[in-house]
């Protein structure tokens, strides 16, 4: 299931849009998260959100009401067996980003931090950064989703390190595209690995990239702790939405 976390229905009709239209590509079903603050809160926006989508033509979805706190947000997404998240993001929100932040640490699902400014999403040109970390190869799987399902042209962005890690991911990464007989390209980027994703947010920006794949934080530093992860300053400076992925530290905790 693609699923939505809504925030606000008033301001949700591009993200309500392009989570349907995706669901629909990826042959998922569509499906609508709110969190209320008690039992006695669930039946009236339910209604409310089902008339709306309804009234919209999004004529085959799921309305899950939830009271309780977005805190166990990971929690309801297994629980409603979601393969992939969209969350409502609005302006009026930035101070709460690194809480959202902490909270979708935990998920096993690529998500998606969705300004209410944002148009809806164009999934023609995918931008895929690689750097020299094991886990980036993990981003295969939901690119080669996009331009299996979407008929996206993917770009790999190659970090501009002096080692291979980061070409070798690479070149699996290709591997996989040409099983598919993917439409991908590679591009070389002016920064290292560290300063990858920065440059990619920009270039998505310039080239009018639909979205960007990007890896969260495997861990926190104190610095991210105190100022917040890369991912944050990222969503609050693009443009473009980002898809996160979690790395998967059991698969890589003994590999690196």
């Amino acid at each position: 299931m693609l699923l939505i976390l809504l925030q606000n229905i008033s301001t949700a009709s591009s993200l309500l849009k392009s989570g349907y239209r995706l669901a629909r590509n990826l042959k998922k079903e569509f499906g609508v998260l709110a969190f209320v603050e008690s039992t006695e809160e669930v039946n009236a926006p339910k209604e409310s959100l089902a008339k709306y989508l309804s009234e919209n033509e999004f004529d085959d979805f799921r309305i899950f009401i939830r009271p309780n706190s977005v805190k166990h947000l990971a929690e309801e997404c297994e629980a409603v067996e979601a393969s992939f998240l969209m969350i409502q993001w609005g302006n009026s929100q930035h101070k709460q980003l690194k809480n959202y932040l902490n909270y979708c640490r935990d998920l096993r699902i690529p998500y998606v931090f969705f300004r209410e400014e944002f148009p809806e999403i164009n999934f023609e040109k995918v931008l895929v950064p690689v750097g020299f970390l094991v886990e980036e190869y993990e981003k295969a799987q939901f690119a080669s989703a996009f331009g299996r399902f979407c008929g996206s042209e993917i770009t790999i962005l190659l970090a501009n390190d002096y080692g291979t890690k980061a070409a070798v991911t690479a070149e699996k990464m290709k591997e996989l595209f040409g099983k598919f007989n993917l439409n991908f390209n590679q591009e070389k980027a002016q920064s290292d690995s560290f300063k990858l994703d920065k440059e990619a947010v920009k270039a998505a920006r310039e080239n009018d990239y639909g979205i960007v794949i990007i890896s969260a934080s495997r861990d926190y530093g104190l610095d991210d702790l105190l100022f917040g992860p890369k991912e944050y300053h990222l969503i609050r400076r693009s443009d473009v939405p980002l898809l996160l992925v979690n790395p998967r530290g059991d698969l890589y905790t003994l590999c690196d």
